[in-house]
């Protein structure tokens, strides 16, 4: 069982960040009156959507409300489907929230175009020096200053079913990372009568191709100012190359698998069809809530290529509109919000990783490492950035072509010299 941080948030975290402002200005500690004219009024459009993250930020929320009369926070709730459809209306239309939820890759395109605040002069030096600057940097641009705020980090990480490795006679990896080639060999061992030893819903797989390129040295992006070239070589295709390996060669990854979602490969997962199951951190939390009553599971290492165990770093983050009327109040409240109580409160939520140094110290101290913790807070300390998140085409490539594109190749519908042909020609298509 997995210690949870109190549920009462607010005392702690308002004396420690507001006794301290660091925004100029007046303290706003709760206990007085609200302004005559009224006040502050912001709105806060929040994508939370798992039940103790929702939870968490209802908490936060209120507990902010409470101790500022002057500056209140309206929480809305957007949902992850929409999000990058929905900023577009809302910024085209002048109906943007004042502090918008959403990740790094998807806000770049919507700073370059001046619809974010600068954040700079409103970040703290606590703040500032909790978070590494690679994480800033997938958040900052010479254009348009720094954006957004990083709060919470996923990776991509190796889940197992124990009982499919005993059954099999196959140890649990234990070293410090899992070289590939050492994974690839476990799915072989793990394979045969039925079974398989990785399922793998990659049916969006855009993402974990562009957040592991690192491991093999791939970059696909080369920016030079406003000049942007891809590079789609033997780098940068090395672990969609070996995911089509394993499902169409060695057969140890089932290929329907990869036509799927990471929610329709669980089951498979739970029944003992695929003893791994690799997938977002996050689905930590599903297993705990919806895995069969004894099922035993855990985290391996985190995965190694041929240079290195990096991912990209594509965080969560904490923007505040370029319209806003009162963007050092948004900026007040996402200081609060990254309080290492209320940043631990939400990473536990939704099994993710803290941004900030001192609130994964915080998760480490109250989990104790369990259920995967340990080997998914290591996973923080591997994440780096990476230049398709400058890109401000990016999302554009992404959604039109190298998704589809991706698909026809795990689907084995096209060929490896076709996929590096049709990524290359798509991305001249989408303004590169």
């Amino acid at each position: 069982m997995r210690k949870t941080v109190p549920s009462t948030l607010g005392a702690v975290a308002v004396v420690g960040l507001l006794s301290g402002c660091a925004f100029g200005g007046g303290s706003t500690e709760g206990g007085g009156d609200a302004p005559a004219d009224g006040p502050v009024a912001l709105t806060f459009q929040s994508l939370a959507f798992q039940g103790p993250t929702v939870e968490a930020t209802e908490e936060i929320v209120a507990s902010w409300n409470e101790a500022n009369p002057d500056i209140q926070v309206e929480l809305r709730q957007g949902s992850w489907d929409n999000v990058q459809a929905q900023l577009v209306t809302q910024f085209e239309g002048g109906t943007a929230p004042d502090i918008i939820h959403f990740e790094s890759a998807g806000m770049a395109g919507f700073a370059e175009q001046g619809y974010l605040a600068d954040l700079e002069p409103y970040i703290g030096e606590d703040l500032r020096s909790s978070v590494s600057e690679d994480l800033w940097s997938t958040v900052t641009s010479e254009e348009a200053g720094t954006y957004a705020v990083p709060t919470l980090l996923q990776s991509y990480v190796v889940f197992a079913n124990n009982d499919a490795f005993e059954a099999a006679g196959v140890p649990l990896p234990d070293g410090e990372t899992l070289p590939w080639d050492d994974f690839q060999q476990v799915a072989s061992d793990l394979t045969g009568d039925g079974t398989f030893g990785v399922g793998w819903g990659l049916r969006q797989p855009t993402a974990t191709i562009m957040n592991m390129a690192p491991m093999f040295g791939g970059e696909f992006f080369q920016v030079d100012g406003e000049n942007v070239t891809i590079e789609v070589g033997e780098e940068e295709l090395a672990a969609p190359q070996r995911i089509h390996q394993m499902a169409f060669e060695d057969g140890s990854i089932d290929p329907v698998s990869l036509t799927q979602s990471g929610s329709d490969v669980l089951p498979g997962f739970y029944g003992g069809t695929y003893a791994m199951y690799v997938g977002g951190n996050f689905i930590a939390q599903q297993l705990i809530e919806s895995a069969p009553e004894g099922f035993n599971w855990s985290i391996l290492p985190p995965l190694e290529g041929t240079v290195s165990a990096e991912q990209v770093a594509n965080p969560q983050t904490m923007s505040v509109a370029a319209e806003s009327e009162s963007p050092e109040a948004a900026a007040q409240f996402i200081e609060y919000f990254m309080a290492q109580e209320n940043l631990a409160q939400l990473a536990q939520g939704d099994w993710l990783i803290p941004a900030t140094s001192t609130a994964r110290e915080l998760v480490a101290e109250q989990t104790d490492g369990e259920n995967g913790w340990a080997a998914t807070l290591a996973t923080g300390e591997l994440l780096t950035s990476a230049p398709f998140q400058q890109v401000t085409s990016y999302n554009q490539w992404k959604d039109q072509y190298a998704t589809p594109i991706f698909q026809q190749y795990f689907a084995d519908s096209i060929s490896y010299e076709e996929l590096q042909t049709q990524l290359s020609e798509g991305w001249e298509s989408a303004g590169g």
